[in-house]
């Protein structure tokens, strides 16, 4: 069945609507509101008042269409259809206007991102034995570059900071705190989670297409030939380089056409060479872009995005049957190397892709026209992103991400190229102010219209037929009869006349008002409760928390101010020490079930609950059980009493947050599985100090209180014949594989969905999903709150990795791989990991890219930072973790990280790092970030990094004094308090703009980042540099340009 619908103009949504009490949005037809009289309404998307007024003149809307727009006629070189104004990344990404995006030809010619390494030696990682020697790995790659023009590197501008540190020269103890909690003042909290960002698809120019975002090599000197043989006894080389320590990004490179040969770098002359860089030794082009025969069917054109420089390297060397973990790999320190080695062979950092000039390309590319969603299967803007979006059909991409907006229509074709197709949904997903709530729709007594087979709701992409008195179902193609209420005429193009009368004919994401049959024992709820349980042990009085909390309670709520008072004198001389939890969740419960109501449980807890009760816990903290097959128990409940509360309290639609103060082992895995199944969160604060970590504290409760929460929540998703939902990932509860429990569910919670092939799908068609959630208001109202998505189907998997999306596609491995653990070995976990990025990125490789040596890395454009944040997600503290992070620590991350939306893990697992001393003091707006590695902080700057958790202020031992005067208040660096958590407020340029920056990324974030100060040199910077993802770490885990050596070889071995 072809769901393809025109659309008339733009909305008008013409009917009066009441007004319910507590909503800015009203009710669309039906039965009036119950309060206010109608309210007008303004075309969607604009002003909400003023819905009734007509559009303005010349304002037309593109219909929502799932069927795939006009093919161009336009044609580029080489017979193949040009798309105008819009390159490769345009393609992948969706139109940068309002202009439809053209479906893409299977025969089109994409981007690819061609590392083309000299492999002169036989590099050969054997699964035992001594590890390669760095000479090995970094001679593989040693003539690295990326296909496309480049631009030359700016010139070194500062001192640079140094190599990274090796693993000898990292010391230091971190007791009694994690790493994810709060640190008193002055103390050094142990190392922990390496998390930032997971990767972003690029803009891709026009033809010929090429990754834009890479530093060209330099050409100054003779070209020698390259390293042939095995390395010499005792010689190797150092790891990833010294960069210039200033280098941000480099130009936008220049498109040639097709056939141009490329002798060396367009654009100005390049700089001086550095000085630590030998002739000999630098990065050589001497490819061209020439007629090459893809091995896909319909690939057979001239290829201008696959270029090839670097001289050609040898026939590829066996590969041993298992892998070298790419851990393993050595990355010496420069001055452990002989002299003259230490400037050979190095791989630039440059000369690989860099998320940061990915992230900037997409901002400078899409963010300044808004994303309208009427057309099938575009892939939106980063997260990274700031854009607008108009709703035309589709949901917005706030609600619903996907791995892939092209889907393969077979299975078959899916297992081949090994790319999860999932969604990551965010049905309550707070929006900017310019973007309005999805309208909310009354259909009275009758309630919402669905189709009589698959229970799916009235959507946009619903066909009528027989001039309006049925419809066909575009999920299950069931006819149905329209009730007499609802009929109404078609126009010419079949299509009813008043669509944009009606938000559920029009967009993407709408509301129903839900009627008593949607409602526990048909009974409309009662408004939802909260309750706050405070532990009054010993430690909790010490520590100053049941006074703090008690005097916020008293501003948070209007009544009980007298025994808010009493509470801290009641137990202040009590000697408790020992706890119970499962009583206290059952006591709450068991009140909400009285008032015959849902609501929210507020846990404030300090120890581990060993008291003789239910749900007494034991001390298992045992860290000899890491990198064994039992290591699977540290992140399983030690007890099943826990998940059977849990279900009562998702029956009754309790939702419980946990507020954790631990000195010491509490079993976070344990007593989160109430939060965790519920819907709730989980908030930890190590060695809570009230002077320290208040203002942390209040914030997160002050946001988790005003949280807009829906209540007794059920969710389901749909999809269209030929695809289902089969797994689910998030803090919920599941009865049955289809339906989604939650106790209660905030906008910043996510249910990542995987899909699987039933049967084959249609081209024309495309595939749809609907995500239906059924839930209590905080006003007590039951509604339907529906999201739909069209995606395109595809019969090439060029076009599968065509529309990929990196970082929806990261958020569903770390989840994949955190809830792995709890019953393989991490061993396992990770290897699976490798194993399938490197099954995508052969696939690729074999089937869409041109024929070429094995000795390159070829990389599809939209996927090209996906080793880099997979490293990323390798190198986390669950997976790998380093001597001082604890077990709660690993069981909180792997919680915390399961109901994470894209934009929270993308800088979760690559932290932004934000230099504040570079652009000018007057320059308000936030500075343009760095890669995350050692080699790009200057010790005579300041930078700021975040990863969406902890806040870093990192101060370099040079930075001037004026500098340290106006941000500190101080006359020296000496004299700057490391460990600081506050800066002072001073009346000048500087500190106005680096506490008004501070402010700004806690607000964008769903939890407070509590700051800490960190000297160069001190004993915090072994903390600070452990967030330097790119570095290798001191747990172990490979750098950044180790990693994509280690990755070449998995692809070269399954190739072979």
């Amino acid at each position: 069945m072809n769901v393809n619908q025109s659309a008339p103009p733009v909305p008008p949504f013409g009917q009066p609507q009441p007004v319910y009490l507590g909503h800015h949005q009203s009710s669309y037809g039906g039965q009036p509101g119950p309060t206010t009289a109608p309210t007008s309404y303004g075309a969607y998307n604009g002003p909400v008042p003023g819905y009734q007024q007509t559009p303005p003149p010349g304002v037309s809307r593109a219909p929502p269409s799932s069927g795939a727009p006009p093919a161009s006629t336009a044609q580029g070189p080489c017979g193949q259809t040009a798309y105008g104004q819009f390159g490769q990344g345009d393609v992948q990404n969706g139109p940068s206007s309002t202009v439809q995006m053209q479906r893409l030809p299977g025969y089109q010619p994409f981007g690819s991102a061609i590392l083309a390494p000299v492999v002169s030696q036989p590099a050969v990682l054997q699964p035992y034995g001594p590890p390669p020697t760095s000479a090995q790995v970094t001679a593989q790659l040693a003539g690295m570059q990326i296909s496309g023009t480049v631009a030359p590197a700016s010139p070194p501008s500062g001192l640079g900071y140094g190599p990274p540190t090796s693993l000898a020269s990292a010391s230091g103890s971190f007791p009694n705190s994690g790493l994810y909690g709060s640190y008193p003042q002055g103390q050094a909290p142990p190392l922990g989670q390496a998390q930032g960002h997971p990767g972003t698809q690029p803009p891709q120019r026009s033809v010929p297409l090429q990754a834009s975002s890479f530093t060209p090599p330099a050409s100054g000197g003779p070209r020698m030939p390259s390293m042939t043989g095995p390395p010499l006894p005792g010689q190797s080389f150092g790891g990833p380089p010294v960069s210039q320590p200033n280098h941000v990004s480099s130009p936008a490179p220049q498109a040639l056409p097709p056939g141009t040969q490329m002798t060396g770098p367009p654009g100005p002359p390049l700089p001086p060479m550095h000085s630590s860089q030998q002739p000999g030794y630098q990065l050589q082009q001497n490819g061209s872009f020439g007629p090459t025969r893809g091995p896909q069917s319909n690939y057979g054109s001239p290829y201008p995005g696959a270029a090839t420089f670097g001289s050609q390297p040898g026939p590829p060397q066996p590969l041993p049957p298992k892998r070298l973990d790419p851990d393993a790999i050595p990355s010496p320190q420069l001055n452990e190397l002989p002299p003259q080695q230490k400037t050979r062979h190095r791989i630039d950092p440059d000369a690989i892709p860099s998320p940061i000039q990915v992230i900037e390309d997409d901002r400078n590319n899409r963010g300044s026209e808004p994303f309208v969603t009427g057309v099938r299967g575009q892939v939106p803007p980063l997260v990274t992103t700031n854009f607008l979006v108009k709703d035309q059909g589709n949901a917005s991409p706030r609600y619903i991400r996907c791995t892939s907006y092209n889907i393969p229509c077979t299975s078959d074709m899916a297992k081949q190229a090994q790319v999860p197709l999932a969604a990551v949904i965010k049905p309550l997903a707070r929006l900017p102010p310019e973007e309005a709530s999805p309208y909310v729709v009354d259909h009275g007594e009758s309630g919402p219209l669905r189709c009589n087979r698959c229970k799916a709701y009235m959507c946009p992409f619903m066909q009528f037929v027989e001039g309006g008195r049925r419809f066909q179902c575009c999920f299950c193609s069931c006819i149905n009869d329209v009730p007499p209420q609802y009929f109404q005429h078609l126009d010419h193009t079949g299509k009813r006349v008043d669509a944009y009368d009606r938000p559920e004919l029009s967009l993407g994401s709408y509301e129903f008002l839900a009627t008593v049959d949607y409602c526990k024992n048909n009974k409309f709820p009662s408004p939802p409760a909260f309750i706050f349980m405070i532990d009054v042990s010993y430690n909790a009085i010490r520590s100053g928390l049941v006074r703090l909390l008690c005097e916020e309670l008293k501003s948070l709520l209007d009544f009980l101010p007298s025994l808010l008072d009493q509470i801290p004198e009641m137990f202040a001389d009590t000697r408790e020490t020992e706890t119970v939890f499962a009583p206290v969740i059952q006591a709450g419960m068991e009140a909400l079930k009285a008032a015959e109501c849902a609501g929210k449980l507020f846990l404030f807890h300090t120890s581990l609950p060993i008291a003789e009760a239910p749900g007494k816990l034991k001390n298992r903290d045992d860290r000899k059980l890491i990198n064994t097959d039992k290591e699977k128990t540290l992140f399983q409940p030690q007890t099943g009493a826990y998940q059977t509360l849990a279900k009562e309290c998702v029956a009754q639609g309790c939702c419980v947050d946990l507020f954790l103060f631990p000195n010491q082992y509490v079993d976070v895995a344990t007593l989160s599985v109430v939060p965790q199944l519920t819907g709730g969160s989980v908030y930890k604060y190590a060695c809570f100090q009230v002077e320290n970590d208040q203002e942390r504290f209040l914030s997160d409760l002050r946001r988790d209180v005003q949280k807009v929460v829906g209540f007794d929540a059920v969710m389901r998703v749909r999809t269209s014949t030929g695809i289902r939902a089969v797994d689910f990932f998030g803090a919920f509860y599941m009865n049955n594989t289809t339906d989604v429990e939650l106790a209660g569910l905030d906008g910043d919670k996510t249910v990542t969905v995987e899909f699987k092939h039933d049967d084959r799908l249609n081209e024309e068609n495309g595939a749809l999903m609907q995500c239906a959630l059924l839930y209590t208001s905080c006003a007590g109202q039951r509604r339907l709150r529906i999201h739909n998505l069209a995606l395109n189907c595809c019969t090439q998997l060029a076009d599968l990795y065509r529309n990929c999306e990196t970082d929806t596609l990261i958020n569903y491995m770390a989840k994949f791989a955190y809830r792995g653990v709890l019953s393989s070995p991490v061993k396992t976990v990770r290897d699976t990991l490798i194993t399938q990025c490197a099954q995508i990125l052969a696939c690729y490789r074999k089937n869409c890219a041109s024929p070429s040596s094995a000795g390159q890395l070829i990389l599809p454009e939209c996927m090209k930072l996906l080793p880099v944040y997979l490293n990323c997600v390798l190198k986390s503290d669950v997976l790998q973790p380093g001597a001082e992070v604890t077990t709660d620590d690993r069981a909180y991350v792997r919680q915390l990280v399961t109901s994470m939306d894209v934009a929270e893990t993308n800088v979760f697992f690559y932290p932004r790092l934000l230099p504040l001393t570079k652009s000018p003091i007057e320059n308000t707006t936030e500075p343009p970030a760095v890669r995350a590695s050692e080699e790009r902080l200057s010790n005579g700057d300041i930078y700021l990094l975040e990863n969406g958790l902890n806040l870093f202020l990192w101060v370099g031992a040079s930075v001037q004094q004026g500098v340290v005067q106006s941000l500190f208040g101080v006359s020296s660096f000496s004299q700057i308090t490391s460990g600081l958590s506050v800066l002072p407020v001073l009346d000048n340029l500087l500190s106005k703009k680096v506490q008004g920056l501070i402010d700004s990324l806690r607000a964008q974030r769903s939890r407070y980042m509590k700051l800490i100060v960190v000297k160069q040199e001190d004993k915090l910077e072994t903390l600070f540099k452990h967030f330097l993802v790119e570095d290798k770490s001191l747990s172990g885990g490979a750098s950044y340009v180790d990693f994509l050596c280690h990755m070449h070889k998995e692809i070269r071995q399954l190739l072979s």
